[in-house]
């Protein structure tokens, strides 16, 4: 009997602006039913301005067939512009939350608990900061924040925003894994693997990539990412 594998992707919509500078959220769906994951993380998925409305609208996800944990307010579908949406039989949430993250830009991670087909795990989503020392001190954080969650294996994903290829703050986080980076920003010519995926103990990554086909390149100025995932 085969081992059942589960596919999450991580992906930052931009606010569903486009390179073209339209604003088309089924532009994103339409991406997201190419890359077929059944959790996906995703950043900027609120507009800028409170009250932060969603920049993917509820109704759009729903229409598609998406759920979303219940991770904002006032109309929100996220925290920090950081949501987690998913679709498909066998995955089902269990809990969710928020963690504050340091810095002097307003940035904060989410997560969310899941029985899914490989297993119960725990998603933690992020949009690390702009500056070397903010994003080391967030992994820190998150790393502290997180080391006592041994019920169930934890996977962290979003946008890092370091272009490195092996970035200083991997060491900070000494029971995840990262996945090996691979060129997601910018999209229309991928050269930084600013999105990232690690993993704790538990979990292993069958394989993973980059999602490159149309719409992709233009839909936001960051790639998709994903990686299928089994208990270990």
């Amino acid at each position: 009997m085969t081992n059942p594998v589960l596919r999450l992707a991580s992906y930052n919509i931009q606010k569903c602006v486009g390179l073209d500078l339209r604003r088309q959220p089924r532009r994103i769906l339409q991406v997201l039913e190419q890359v077929r994951a059944q959790i996906v993380v995703l950043q900027e998925a609120d507009k800028r301005m409170p009250p932060r409305p969603a920049a993917l609208p509820h109704f759009v996800l729903n229409e598609a067939g998406w759920q979303a944990a219940n991770l904002g307010g006032a109309g929100s579908l996220g925290w920090h512009g950081n949501a987690i949406i998913w679709k498909g039989r066998g995955v089902e949430l269990i809990d969710h939350g928020h963690l504050v993250l340091p810095g002097l830009e307003p940035r904060g991670a989410v997560w969310a608990c899941f029985g899914t087909p490989i297993g119960t795990l725990r998603v933690v989503g992020a949009h690390l900061g702009l500056t070397g020392g903010a994003r080391r001190e967030q992994v820190q954080r998150l790393a502290q924040r997180t080391q006592d969650w041994l019920d169930m294996p934890m996977i962290w994903a979003g946008d890092f925003n370091d272009w490195a290829r092996q970035p200083s703050f991997c060491a900070l986080a000494p029971n995840m894994t990262f996945l090996p980076p691979k060129p997601s920003f910018p999209a229309i010519r991928p050269l930084a693997p600013l999105d990232r995926i690690a993993l704790s103990a538990g979990l292993k990554s069958m394989r993973s990539g980059v999602h490159m086909a149309q719409p992709a390149h233009i839909a936001s100025d960051h790639l998709p990412i994903w990686a299928d995932l089994q208990a270990n």
